[in-house]
């Protein structure tokens, strides 16, 4: 299990990934992010392919994306998969914030990295 800091939210995704995952799963998660800190601090750690996201999870990216569009600070996307983490630097063509990708071997960069306030 690894420990956050209570400014930093993450989420480990296996698996399928669905839009319903994202709006029963995260989006409560971002709700009370946002209300106890006001900036997004978000570490997704992705061991689920991520062709194995349907449509409706990246439209979930998106909708999050914009939902919180002035509140993203730091985002790492955390994967062994080279085409996700590259994912992450579209985001700063994107939304306000920083964004990084890191392998799974360095979680804990990625963690300390977004954990600096």
């Amino acid at each position: 299990m690894i420990y956050l800091p209570a400014h930093v939210l993450g989420i480990h995704a296996v698996g399928d990934v669905t839009i319903n995952d994202y709006r029963k799963a995260l989006l409560p998660l971002l709700k009370e992010q946002v209300r106890r800190n006001h900036k997004i601090n978000f570490v997704l750690v992705l061991e689920a392919n991520i062709k194995n996201f349907n449509a409706g999870a990246w439209c979930g990216n998106i909708e999050m994306g914009l939902k919180y569009f002035l509140r993203w600070n730091k985002l790492a996307i955390v994967s062994d998969q080279k085409d996700a983490r590259s994912f992450s630097d579209l985001f700063k063509y994107i939304l306000p914030g920083k964004y990084r990708g890191y392998a799974l071997e360095d979680i804990d960069e990625a963690i300390k990295w977004v954990s600096e306030k």
